[in-house]
């Protein structure tokens, strides 16, 4: 066989490679999103997730119907999970609970993965960062959860032996030291964990609110106002907030300062008794009859009937 021969059947092989590659690819491309759609779903079903998913990603963006769409997400999560593909597991589950919010075998595998991948997140941090005041923390709040609260206080302590800057873990030692049974120097211990917490993060809300609610616990009206002040300035979506500081201020007997705080507060959590409530004691105090009545049968009628709606 010459050379010329022999390369011209090198290009009949190659021009015959080429027709299947676009026959492949004009089939694909004709075939009905729906039907491909399911012969992935049916790959997932006999395990053969490496040949299903890119079928299943190229399908589901096509897909009309409701239901084939919902088993191809479902099926595109599984894989993804089983191949470790985050993003594509992730973007595929929040998709899902954009499209069927109350679907209870979608809430089931978001509580399931996202447990799973924040297992998997924490077990590469413990693996390539073991010494790093993250993995500490990320123990610490794992024995907090657990109410090892001494074991918890000590990981913590660490940290700031080695970074005494870190914005956060004063805020955990005093939520530790209020979590404890109660003891006379719990208190104070508290405050000046969450005062040097301040010193450390300025925007703490959640410490600012703290303090507020142990000055009113003490009484100390007016310490707790400026608290719940700074906390609802820092966070202006921290309703707890400002119903803490209409509280505060109609402990104090400050009704016509205490309006505006727990109007907004309502406003925010229409649904909580309490603020309706605390509103209903201003405006009464206020002179205010009719809103009083108004706000007091609010919350007879949200006390009668289960919380729908809690404040964060």
């Amino acid at each position: 066989m010459n050379s010329r021969t022999y390369l011209s059947l090198i290009a009949a092989f190659v021009f015959l490679f080429v027709l299947e590659q676009v026959a492949a690819q004009t089939a694909t491309q004709t075939t009905p999103p729906a039907a491909s759609a399911e012969r992935g779903i049916k790959l997932v079903e006999q395990g053969r997730c490496q040949e299903a998913l890119p079928l299943l990603k190229k399908s589901a963006s096509r897909l009309t119907d409701k239901q084939v769409k919902y088993r191809a997400d479902m099926a595109i999560v599984k894989c993804a999970m089983s191949l470790n593909e985050t993003e594509t597991a992730v973007e595929t589950l929040l998709a899902l609970e954009r499209e069927f919010p109350k679907d209870p075998q979608v809430l089931y595998l978001s509580t399931h993965y996202y447990s799973e991948l924040a297992t998997r997140a924490s077990e590469e941090l413990a693996a390539n960062a073991p010494n790093s005041y993250q993995a500490h923390e990320l123990n610490a709040e794992a024995l907090e959860s657990q109410n090892r609260w001494d074991d918890a206080t000590a990981e913590y302590k660490k940290i700031l032996e080695q970074n005494p800057k870190v914005p956060g873990i004063h805020y955990r030692l005093a939520r530790i030291l209020l979590s404890k049974p109660a003891a006379s120097t719990t208190s104070e211990e508290a405050k000046s964990e969450l005062n040097q917490e301040l010193k450390i993060d300025p925007t703490n809300a959640a410490a600012e609110f703290t303090l507020g609610e142990l000055a009113r616990q003490d009484a100390e009206w007016d310490v707790a106002v400026e608290h719940f002040s700074r906390a609802a300035k820092l966070d202006v979506g921290f309703s707890e907030a400002y119903l803490a500081k209409g509280m505060s201020l109609v402990s104090a007997g400050k009704y016509s300062d205490a309006i505006a705080p727990l109007e907004t507060y309502v406003k925010m959590q229409p649904d909580d008794a309490a603020g309706h409530y605390q509103l209903g004691i201003a405006y009464s105090r206020t002179g205010q009859k009719d809103a009083a009545a108004r706000e007091m049968e609010r919350q007879r009628q949200l006390a009668e009937k289960p919380q729908t709606n809690t404040p964060r």
